[in-house]
């Protein structure tokens, strides 16, 4: 879960706590691209400098006739930036950036940055109209728009896209098997079992854990020894190196997962966790899988 270096534009970003599914262990994903948008230093320092508030019809006014770098940045606070708007409004936004999008090749310098952005505003904007679309750019040219429209279709959640997600988890990246364990769980849909409860064996220790927490969003106890490996802090330390910040979200994670699963053979560690963990947030949450799983019989 590091911070990939930048290709072009601002740097990409590292993890999201993506919300929705049954439950609420979707919350706590490890994902390896905060695909929201999230600036950080220097970028972030020269968004606020260039870019005053504006409306999503300037940003796409200046994705359309801005200079390359300009538009790829108008495209980047699009994304990271949509306001709260009514169904009509959204809806002719979104067909304006799918009609944008569609116009921009992906094999132009220039449009490269620019089609990522809009990838993950049609994600944001969760129009069904954007499915096929998006599908065509899990094959592009560049990475990062085939990982941002693997995140975008887990957005729109539509069983078309199952397909195209399960063969991106198949993929040589780390980062895209990343991706793809966390949105096969965001279809709900069983036929994703088969392929998550192999990604449960997966090399990279965030793959494995997104594929348990999927999992459990399913309702399947296939990943427990997974989930029981995260919320156990020595044994999590010894899967991967993580910061504070990252062993918290596994933690937190594992925990609410075993809450949906109601597993009375994980109290010993809840246990543990809810009593002497340092984080009060693994604390709480420990305490909460407790009180789902209930009083000893």
């Amino acid at each position: 879960m590091t911070e990939d270096p930048p290709r072009e534009g601002p740097p990409s970003p590292d993890e999201e706590a993506a919300a929705g599914g049954r439950g609420t262990a979707f919350r706590f994903f490890l994902l390896p691209l905060l695909v929201v948008g999230t600036a950080v230093g220097v970028f972030w320092i020269f968004s606020r400098m260039t870019f005053e508030r504006r409306s999503p019809a300037d940003y796409l006014q200046e994705v359309r006739g801005g200079t390359a770098n300009r538009r790829w940045q108008a495209a980047f606070e699009l994304s990271r930036s949509l306001p709260n708007l009514e169904a009509p409004e959204r809806e002719a936004l979104a067909a304006e950036t799918l009609r944008i999008f569609q116009s921009l090749s992906p094999t132009r310098p220039d449009d490269v940055p620019v089609r990522r952005y809009l990838v993950l505003v049609l994600g944001k904007l969760s129009d069904p109209a954007a499915v096929e679309p998006l599908l065509a750019a899990t094959k592009d040219p560049d990475a990062d728009t085939r990982l941002y429209a693997v995140w975008a279709l887990g957005k729109l959640g539509d069983a078309r896209a199952l397909p195209a997600v399960t063969e991106a988890s198949l993929s040589e990246d780390a980062g895209m098997r990343k991706m793809a364990a966390y949105v096969l769980g965001q279809f709900h849909d069983r036929a994703a079992t088969p392929r998550l409860e192999v990604l449960l064996g997966d090399p990279v220790a965030d793959v494995r854990w997104n594929a348990a927490i999927a999992l459990a969003s399913l309702g399947d106890a296939a990943g427990l020894e997974v989930l029981r490996s995260m919320i156990d802090r020595d044994a999590l330390g010894r899967q991967a190196a993580l910061t504070a910040d990252q062993a918290e979200t596994a933690m937190v994670g594992a925990a609410k997962a075993l809450a949906l699963l109601r597993d009375e053979g994980s109290r010993a560690l809840l246990e543990k966790a809810a009593k002497n963990d340092p984080n009060l947030r693994v604390r709480a949450a420990a305490r909460d899988a407790l009180a789902a799983i209930g009083n000893r019989p």
